[in-house]
């Protein structure tokens, strides 16, 4: 099931832990699985896969540059050590990707930037165009800015909403364990382990512990939230042992692992979510418009006759027809405000309409249901 799974991604996030990258007692990284790694992403990319990588280190990285003791840390130390740590792991990356002609981005985030719709709407355009381009984005917490209230506090939480974010179709969280099990197998030799999980009940979420290795901050409870959240968002979530070279391949070669099978894809639950969603106001369009959308095209102000409501930039809007019939609903690229003063104009009249550059499109076809 995990090898169908994965050579069937067509947008693919990978979850990186501390312990796998950065060496426990030295601090050092651990150069030659960085390297299998990018052997396993440049094969991926060849196949005209995207490829986001969601990596922990930071920490672990500048707390060996700075000689910080083990243990736990202070905030300021922590945030001192991620600062020292993320440059070395982002060049890390770069130098292991580059000789294989593939573009690297860092890309810091925090809870708040999907918590926020208009920084969620930023970070998902910014995303989009750099995976357009080709490029492998290096996301990770921005842990020298922020504090527990903004924190996702691991990194496969984060890694299930750059998934959905991106609309990724699969997520693989490389882990110290090869899989979902009903009990700690290191101390239950009777711990059954899941192949397949269809869904996540609360009994599943109760043989979750919570114990994770020196370096990393997640256990199996922040798996399971992680599945939860992918496949929410008809994102397959898969949990593998990473610390082989490689671990992809092996992956897809049969190694073992659990599959937390999404029901429906992506496109379809994102539908399904803003269709779900209390409208702030409305757009009316003219027939025009709406014979574009039938044809899978984005809605342009030059095809809206009338605005109403007052709603904010990624707000929700019901969409109308010439004659006030419901056509559907998106997400705003724009304010009320803005996109009363877009309505019936052209992309070219954008800039000198607002007095700054926009967005083409008043709703991406991606952020409507019909």
């Amino acid at each position: 099931m995990a090898t169908l799974s994965l050579g069937a991604a067509r947008r693919l996030v990978v979850k990186i832990g501390s312990a796998l990258l950065v060496d426990s007692t030295s601090g050092a990284l651990k150069s030659d699985w960085l390297i299998g790694l990018a052997e396993d992403v440049a094969r991926l990319k060849a196949r005209g896969m995207d490829v986001v990588l969601v990596s922990s280190g930071s920490i672990a990285l500048g707390r060996g540059v700075l000689g910080l003791p083990a243990g736990g840390l202070a905030l300021e130390q922590s945030q001192a050590a991620a600062a020292v740590g993320q440059i070395r792991l982002a060049r890390a990356y770069e130098e292991v990707l580059a000789p294989k002609g593939i573009t690297t981005a860092q890309v810091l985030v925090t809870l708040e930037d999907s918590a926020d719709r208009r920084r969620y709407l930023n970070s998902r355009a910014t995303l989009e165009q750099l995976l357009s381009f080709g490029v492998v984005p290096i996301v990770n917490e921005n842990d020298t800015v922020a504090t527990d209230e903004i924190r996702y506090g691991d990194n496969d939480r984060l890694a299930a909403q750059v998934a959905v974010t991106i609309g990724a179709d699969l997520t693989v969280l490389l882990s110290d364990v090869d899989g979902f099990y009903s009990g700690n197998p290191k101390t239950d030799p009777e711990a059954r382990h899941y192949p397949t999980v269809d869904e996540i009940t609360p009994e599943l979420m109760a043989m979750a512990g919570d114990a994770g290795t020196g370096l990393s901050k997640g256990g199996m409870k922040t798996k399971l939230l992680a599945a939860q959240t992918a496949m929410a968002a008809g994102c397959s979530l898969i949990i593998t042992e990473g610390s082989t070279v490689q671990p992809l391949s092996a992956l897809e070669d049969g190694a073992r692992a659990t599959v937390f099978v999404a029901r429906e894809d992506p496109s379809a639950a994102r539908k399904h979510w803003i269709g779900s969603m209390k409208p702030k106001g409305t757009v009316m369009l003219d027939a025009g418009a709406v014979a574009a959308l039938g044809k899978g095209k984005s809605l342009l102000p030059a095809g809206v006759t009338l605005v109403t409501g007052r709603f904010g930039r990624g707000d929700p809007v019901e969409i109308l027809g010439p004659g006030g019939a419901h056509i559907g609903a998106g997400l705003s690229r724009y304010t009320s405000d803005e996109a009363k003063l877009l309505a019936g104009k052209r992309s070219d009249q954008i800039e000198a309409t607002l007095g700054y550059p926009g967005r083409a499109a008043l709703i991406h076809r991606d952020d409507m249901a019909l």
